[in-house]
Formats: C-alpha cells, structure tokens, sequence
C-alpha cells in the first residue's frame, strides 16, 4: 500500500506540473520573444491579435550607445543649468516664455524658473509652475510655462483643440526632395517594442500592443534652402501649390541617394497635430532624416564633423492668450546651424 500511495503521489505531482506548465507556455514564450527586439518579426507569433504593421524602419542598432552617452551628457548639463533674463522671450504675471538650450532636458529649465522670479521683487514665492508644452531634450526654442494651475488647464485645452499654432526648423540631410511644400498625413504609435514609428493613415483608430492604438498625424512642410542658399521668398506663402501625402506603404528614398547626391536642406515645419516625435518622424518618412537624429536614421557623421546633438528648433508658438484674450506670437532666435543666404 506504501508503494501504490507513492507512486499516486508522484503522478498527482507530476499532473499539476503539466497543467501548470502548459497554462504558462504562451506567457513564457510571449516574455522570450519580447526579450529580443531582434527577431525576425514575419515569424509566426502565439497571439491572435491582428495588429497593424508600422511602415518607418525599426531604431537602429548603432543609436542606442550613441543616446545613451546623449543622454548621460545632456544630464550632466542640464543639472548645471540656470535660467538668465538672456533666455526670456516673453513675461507677465501669468506665463514666462523662453528659449530652451540645445541638450537641456525640459524639467530643469522649468525647475530653475524659480530662482529666476524669487530675484524680482514683485514676484512672490507662492506661483504654480508649469509646463505649457514640452520640448525634446535636444530639441531648441520656444517654451512656455505658466505661472497658475488655472492658467495651465487653459493651456491644456487649447493644445488639445488646436488652437495654438508651432512652427519649426529643421536641419535634414539627404537627396533635394522634387516638392516644395508638402503635407504627411499618417498614423503614429508605439511598435510591439515600445518605440514610435509611422504608421498608415487607414491604421488610425486601430489598437496596439500594449492597449494604445494608432492616432493620427499630420505635417505641413516647405524647403527653406538647400546647402545654405534660400529657395522660399515668403514664410508659409503659395500654400496652394503644397502636394498632400497619405501614408499607406513603406517610404522609398529618392533615386540616387548616395552620399555624393546628399545635400542639406533646411526645412520648416508646421505640425497640425502634436503626437511625440511628429517631426523627426515625418522627416524620416520622407527620406531627409534630421541632422544627428540617430533614432530616426539621421546622420551622425557627414563630411567629416560628428554631431552630438539632431537640429531641430521650436520656432514659433502663437496662441490667443488663456487670460487677456490678446493674439500672442512667440519667436525665438534661430540657431547658429540655420543660416540661409
């Protein structure tokens, strides 16, 4: 009877170790495959989930050192950094505008706003600080801060309806587009390993791993100059004669794009939504990647000078003003990479 109870046991055992088992496959096998962003993605997957298939490239293998050592830099920096009246672009009792610096994150410029006010004696001590909009870390220019959680709700609700208008600048490099002006319509979101990609316009409204789901995105852009010699008479004119662009496959460079047919093209963009890294995307798509934007194909190394950092410029923030009602139009110096002849 001993020996008949063991063996009983040992197959009881041995049964709750199957189902256990075969209850758990499809999460160990999920959790395996998600631990190598590398793996060729056309293999079939255990979920069932139908998701859409983003159409811009998968980061590249050589950004991720490259941010890194970025991003270390950009935080040794940005603890050092302090606001001066130099970096004000705009003042009054209820915002504070300014010229974020290249490689500054956007949380210490707001967090030495304080020092900045507490030296003015009719500012007191007792503002609500906060962001009105946010900048990438390597992203320069225009940024406002409220001084009211009031004010900052207004702001909030003016961004999510579209009523202040951006402009920026952008640095590219890549073969002379045919168009100059053009509009991207697409779908964005996060891929099944947490980076931001494009996606087709028809994707928007569909989900994502992770519970998201595609929404969209669209900018407006216009060629500046090219290798430094202005094309454009007017900002923003001739909008009539813009080309309209909707995402639905993989992007295809122009022919001839090898490094001797590569120029630099400055471009202006107007993001008529504002998902997380619309532009750099968008430029991406179309074959002229930001200058130094690793994550997005841009070149860190050209023509012998390595870049630190992408040239991107928040350049114009207009917004009819949450408390007085005024039109406002923020404008903030161009950088030193930006000259046009």
């Amino acid at each position: 009877m001993a020996v008949l109870f063991e063996v009983t046991k040992v197959s009881f055992m041995l049964s709750i170790s199957s189902v256990l088992f075969f209850n758990l496959k499809p999460f160990l096998l999920s959790a395996v495959a998600m631990s190598d962003p590398h793996q060729n993605q056309s293999q079939p997957t255990l979920s069932t989930d139908n998701y859409p298939v983003p159409l811009s490239p998968p980061l590249p293998s050589i950004s991720k050192q490259i941010e890194l050592n970025r991003a270390m830099t950009a935080s040794s920096r940005s603890t050092l950094f302090s606001l001066s009246t130099n970096h004000i672009l705009y003042e009054d009792e209820w915002i504070i505008a300014v010229n974020k610096p290249q490689g500054i994150y956007c949380e210490n410029v707001l967090s030495s706003v304080p020092t900045l006010l507490n030296a003015k004696p009719s500012q007191g001590s007792e503002v609500e600080l906060h962001l009105a909009n946010r900048l990438d870390r390597d992203t320069s220019g225009v940024m406002v801060i409220t001084k009211s959680h009031k004010v900052a709700a207004k702001f909030v609700k003016a961004f999510t309806e579209h009523k202040v208008k951006k402009t920026y600048i952008a640095l590219c490099i890549g073969v002379p587009p045919k168009w100059k002006r053009v509009t991207v319509r697409s779908g964005h979101g996060r891929s099944r390993f947490g980076m931001w990609r494009v996606y087709a316009a028809s994707d928007v409204g569909r989900s994502l791993p992770g519970g998201s789901v595609v929404r969209d995105m669209e900018t407006a852009f216009e060629v500046v100059a090219i290798n430094g010699k202005g094309i454009l008479e007017d900002e923003g004119s001739s909008s009539n004669s813009s080309s309209v662009v909707v995402v639905e496959e993989k992007s295809v460079k122009e022919d001839g794009d090898v490094d001797g047919d590569e120029s630099e093209i400055v471009v202006r963009a107007y993001p008529k939504s504002g998902r997380t890294h619309q532009i750099r995307l968008h430029c991406q798509y179309l074959g002229i990647s930001i200058k130094g934007d690793v994550k997005y194909e841009g070149a860190c190394e050209w023509k012998g000078a390595t870049f630190d950092a992408h040239h991107l410029h928040a350049e114009m923030l207009s917004f009819q003003h949450p408390v007085t009602g005024a039109c406002v139009m923020l404008r903030a110096p161009l950088p030193p990479w930006c000259t046009v002849s």
